[in-house]
């Protein structure tokens, strides 16, 4: 990989700079609330706030959506409605990216190379180019100044739900942001995420129908990653395919997720509809991005496996067991009775040994909305609860994947798939193919 100085530090300049223009954003938000507004009304003017600024907070603000009771329901429901695209940024950025990553002559290091982006979102944007080998590749270059960025958004995003503890305290965020920012700062290097890409290859090596991009090291630094073309239709194209291609679909996405958690204990943590593409026929489901990835330590999923056996059996004790190895403060009985109303509807279809959809016949736009709102209401009258770290994108990933499932309509035996991903499970097996993965790829 291509060692070159870095010119784009987190420099003190650059965060001044993107707290201003994020403050001017937010603005309208804030005389929103200065003039009386109602909570759908202020949450609808920070989403467009949100919207203009770009970048990391809008990235995080859309993160944190989707971590049930993380955020007032207002604005979990507003936030959702932010767009990961972003307009792509110009040729003579592409040109300064690529001179500073790969040298003077970068372009004749490629067959050709496309100025117009493929894909731009958040962070960065995806452009096509061809390698001397006659590959097609896909280059991902990082916009400037996200370091800097991130960590001005991170400080913005503090404040904001500092905003909402004020209102609703239902909630502690702390660990959950250092978390997010942990995350968002590893998405930031390209190198790092190059060995996520060989890491899933590694764990999914023995399923031939799941395919990752073939990282182009010696193309490669921190703030750009070249990367074999998988082409592919995104999930969104296969909705109206026969009900047997669908469930196909879904399948091979349980496999992709949950093999390398329960063998592992490694996630994809950024389930998004469009980091999945599938080959004519939906006979190959590529993974197209490996940004965000979480390595949990092996006692995690003590408690992913030793609570789904205990809610089988109705075990309260194993069930509390395993919300103390996932780091939960303060249990009692009460606190125990609302996080196992939210596990039952997490592990719900996993409990099932029979065909079924997700949400088993609820309708997608109500699916989980009334367990949420009454653990919202009965974690009220228990005062902040902490949501442990390494909870929250184990908990918001398997929310994403279900969201596929619901696009999908899959019909499937979710209990059985399960049941076959964690036999033989234990946590010394775990550990040692953990360590041997993530040492065989340099994590």
């Amino acid at each position: 990989m291509t060692d070159v100085p870095d010119p784009e530090r987190n420099r003190i300049t650059a965060r001044i700079g993107r707290v201003a223009r994020v403050g001017a954003n937010m603005s309208s938000a804030v005389g929103a609330r200065v003039m009386g507004a109602d909570q759908q009304a202020l949450a609808r003017a920070m989403r467009e706030a949100l919207g203009r600024s770009k970048g990391p907070l809008m990235k995080v603000a859309q993160l944190l959506s989707t971590i049930p009771d993380l955020l007032p329901q207002a604005y979990a429901e507003e936030f959702r409605k932010l767009q990961a695209n972003a307009p792509a940024m110009g040729w003579p950025f592409v040109q300064r990216r690529m001179r500073a990553e790969l040298g003077e002559h970068w372009e004749t290091k490629f067959a050709s190379f496309e100025r117009e982006a493929a894909a731009a979102a958040s962070l960065g944007q995806v452009h096509r180019a061809t390698s001397h080998d006659g590959r097609a590749v896909a280059c991902k270059l990082q916009y400037p100044d996200m370091t800097s960025a991130v960590e001005a958004d991170l400080g913005q995003l503090k404040t904001l739900l500092g905003v909402f503890k004020a209102m609703d305290g239902t909630i502690d965020s702390s660990e959950a942001i250092e978390e997010v920012g942990e995350r968002l700062r590893e998405e930031l290097d390209y190198a790092r995420e190059l060995k996520h890409m060989r890491l899933f290859a590694a764990m999914l090596a023995h399923e031939p129908r799941i395919k990752t991009p073939e990282p182009v090291q010696e193309l490669s630094t921190k703030r750009l990653l070249t990367m074999t073309w998988l082409d592919g239709r995104g999930l969104m194209h296969w909705l109206d395919e026969p009900q047997e291609t669908r469930n196909r679909i879904a399948e091979l996405l349980f496999q992709a997720w949950w093999g390398p958690m329960t063998h592992y204990g490694v996630i994809h943590g950024d389930p998004h509809l469009g980091n999945y593409a599938l080959t004519d026929g939906a006979e190959r489901l590529h993974l197209l991005d490996f940004g965000c990835v979480r390595i949990f330590p092996p006692r995690f999923l003590d408690g992913v496996v030793g609570l789904y056996r205990g809610l089988k059996v109705e075990d309260r004790d194993q069930v509390a067991h395993a919300y103390e190895i996932w780091g939960f403060k303060n249990l009692n009985a009460e606190l125990i009775d609302v996080l196992t109303m939210w596990a039952r509807f997490i592990y719900g279809p996993l409990l099932d040994d029979r065909v079924r959809t997700i949400a088993d016949d609820v309708p997608a736009a109500e699916y989980g909305r009334r367990e949420a709102m009454e653990v919202r209401r009965r974690l009220k009258t228990l005062g902040p609860v902490t949501v442990p770290r390494e909870f929250v994108f184990m908990d918001r990933a398997a929310i994403g994947l279900g969201a596929a499932f619901l696009h999908l309509r899959a019909e499937l035996n979710f209990g059985r798939m399960f049941e076959e991903s964690i036999a033989g499970f234990s946590v010394d097996g775990l550990t040692k193919k953990q360590k041997s993965a993530v040492t065989a790829v340099g994590l």
